[in-house]
């Protein structure tokens, strides 16, 4: 199985985290899994939850809805 050397499964969770917690006003990972679902991905809050602690991975179709939701490039959530 393909893994970081933290043993991580994604590059972004992360970075996906701290972008959402850096929001005003605070957005949950379930207010996250809804605007993502405003766009067509369709993640819940436990997804959210496994992408961020690095427990699952992330399609590229993913990345770049994260991309959209928090207006960063895709080079920034693989940072």
């Amino acid at each position: 199985m393909n893994k970081n050397a933290d043993g991580s499964l994604n590059l972004c969770g992360n970075k996906i985290k701290v972008l959402r917690q850096a929001l005003t006003p605070t957005v949950s990972q379930r207010m996250l899994a809804d605007q993502l679902q405003l766009i067509g991905i369709d993640l819940d809050k436990n997804a959210i939850q496994k992408i961020e602690s690095g427990k699952r991975f992330v399609t590229d179709i993913e990345i770049v809805a994260f991309a959209k939701i928090f207006n960063v490039t895709t080079d920034e959530l693989l940072k």
